[in-house]
């Protein structure tokens, strides 16, 4: 069964950051695809409710501290409006959070790019990862058992029993619901201002040769100079937690560095000329998911267009295509009215966020491992 309801109006596209993109020298990008709306998928009414449901239920946390809502927020864009993300009690996070709009039809996830578009297997690292959710699935499971809302919810979706499965299913399913509409760039309705600046965006700046197709990303990873966030190494609970995730991941010497070496953690060259570099992310939404880039350093559009105009910023690994790019003050304006219009509509209704508190005042099944589904 598919919902009409998410079908409707113009759809369009992740990542509440801003990288990668510069008029270019010397190397040159791939052609970039065509900018244009995005085609929601297609999803099950009863799968995406019951998704929406456990998005929104902090039970599917370890000490049920945190739901995924606790740091993708509606009112924020489905990101959190911080320059770095919170964590799982005990903990603080080290890259900014990204927003989950379009997520559902993302090339890749995570800033870094290191999960590929098995929503299924991103699911569970954010459940089950100890800084994120720091779920054990087992106990998840019989968590949702407990609750006869979710006991009907699972058969009317056609899962059968609540499993751990099925709540990797339908996360997704919901996910897929998060489709931006109603932007003034979808809808034809622009503002003078906002048209120079599409002009600019695929002209004179160059910034289509990284963010371009639909949902404005190429999906690769560049070098583009982003200082770092002091903050990361000046808190020693987002330090820890960068140390625990560079040990897991295989990061040399760890314990010593002071950068977040970014997508380097998947492609391992032996120079050493992917640390630093970081996925191109979406543009679409930014309005609601400021702060900007993937470690929050810059608050504003402006700020960050600025930072392209001188060229990026100082690497040993900046792409050597990355250059001034010789914008006037107006310019740059008109380049912030363009991304300005491709935001949408907030996703802030009842057909995206769940209405009701979740209760865990609930009556236990009695025998719940002898009821039969």
């Amino acid at each position: 069964m598919t919902n009409s309801r998410f079908k409707s109006g113009p759809m369009l596209t992740l990542g509440a950051s801003l990288l990668g993109a510069t008029l270019l020298a010397g190397t040159a990008f791939a052609d970039p695809a065509p900018l244009g709306p995005i085609e929601a998928p297609e999803v099950n009414e009863a799968r995406a409710l019951l998704g929406q449901r456990l998005f929104f239920d902090a039970r599917l946390s370890g000490d049920a501290a945190l739901s995924c809502a606790s740091c993708h927020q509606p009112e924020n864009g489905f990101s959190d409006g911080l320059a770095l993300s919170k964590a799982y009690p005990g903990s603080k996070g080290f890259r900014n959070t990204p927003t989950l709009i379009n997520s559902a039809v993302a090339a890749n996830w995570m800033h870094d790019g290191r999960l590929g578009t098995n929503l299924n297997d991103v699911t569970r690292e954010m459940l089950t990862e100890d800084y994120l959710m720091n779920m054990d699935m087992r106990l998840m499971q019989e968590r949702v058992k407990q609750d006869p809302v979710y006991v009907e919810m699972f058969e009317v979706a056609g899962y059968g029993e609540p499993s751990n499965g099925s709540i990797r299913k339908a996360i997704p399913e919901y996910l897929a619901t998060l489709i931006s509409h109603g932007s003034p760039f979808d809808e034809g309705t622009m503002s003078d201002a906002a048209m120079r600046g599409q002009e600019l965006f695929e002209g004179k700046a160059g910034c289509i040769s990284c963010h371009d197709g639909p949902r404005l990303t190429d999906d690769q990873a560049y070098n583009i100079g982003v200082p770092e966030n002091p903050e990361i190494w000046a808190d020693p609970m987002r330090h820890m937690t960068y140390t625990a995730f560079a040990q897991f991941m295989g990061i040399e010497n760890y314990m010593n560095i002071r950068r977040d070496v970014g997508a380097q953690i998947i492609r391992h060259p032996a120079d050493g000329s992917d640390v630093g570099t970081f996925n191109t992310p979406t543009l679409r939404e930014l309005t609601h998911t400021a702060p900007y880039m993937h470690n929050g350093t810059f608050d504003s559009l402006f700020e960050v267009v600025a930072f392209y105009n001188a060229g990026g910023g100082q690497d040993a690994n900046k792409d050597e295509r990355i250059k001034p790019l010789g914008l006037t003050f107006a310019e740059q304006k008109d380049i912030v009215a363009f991304l300005e219009s491709l935001s949408g509509e907030p996703l802030t209704g009842p057909e995206y966020v769940w209405p009701e508190p979740i209760s865990t005042n609930y009556p236990a099944i009695e025998n719940w491992r002898e009821v039969q589904n």
